[in-house]
């Protein structure tokens, strides 16, 4: 199910608690609201990570390289609900083992058209369990990557990468063993 323009995202206070909705459409500017979202990183049987670069035609960060897809809950939709719906849309992807990384995971960042990106945004690793089918006007392009490698090229080119993936694989190096660990 397409949600169109009518989709809504979750605004929060500094504490992350509700305290409304906004039309998506008309949420991201240049002094976008807090509001709820989340950032997956999706693993392969091989333990490759799936990168997608996002569309040109996106409002934000088009043509960037990022991890393998983020969307937003909509009002009372439970976060793995969510995650399963977005993966759907963006991916045609079915997942499995949806598991919190960074479940206090938060960042602001501004693209190159001055559009604000402010989130309280958990991040989760899932399993991809079929193939990639991406929607064109979600995702450019994909490739499976060995996770060491990423950090690698996010530190060599950071400006290839969208922030919010960057500061995450900051925040997860400081973690314990992971599949980023260079």
């Amino acid at each position: 199910m397409h949600m169109g323009h009518e989709e809504r995202v979750v605004l929060v206070d500094d504490d992350g608690q509700p305290i409304g909705t906004a039309l998506k459409n008309e949420v991201h500017h240049d002094t976008t609201p807090l509001h709820l979202a989340f950032s997956c990183h999706v693993f392969d049987d091989n333990g490759r990570m799936l990168m997608t670069r996002r569309a040109l035609t996106k409002k934000t960060w088009p043509g960037v390289w990022t991890n393998s897809f983020c969307g937003h809950p909509g009002p009372d939709e439970p976060m793995e609900e969510a995650i399963r719906r977005r993966a759907q849309q963006e991916l045609g992807l079915e997942l499995t083992d949806i598991t919190p990384l960074l479940p206090d995971f938060r960042y602001s960042a501004v693209d190159a058209s001055g559009t604000v990106e402010n989130e309280i945004c958990p991040v989760y690793t899932a399993r991809a369990t079929s193939a990639v089918r991406p929607d064109a006007t979600e995702v450019a392009e994909f490739v499976w990557a060995d996770p060491k490698d990423l950090r690698t090229a996010v530190r060599a080119a950071p400006f290839a990468f969208s922030p919010w993936f960057e500061q995450q694989l900051d925040e997860i190096a400081t973690g314990e063993k992971t599949p980023w660990a260079a």
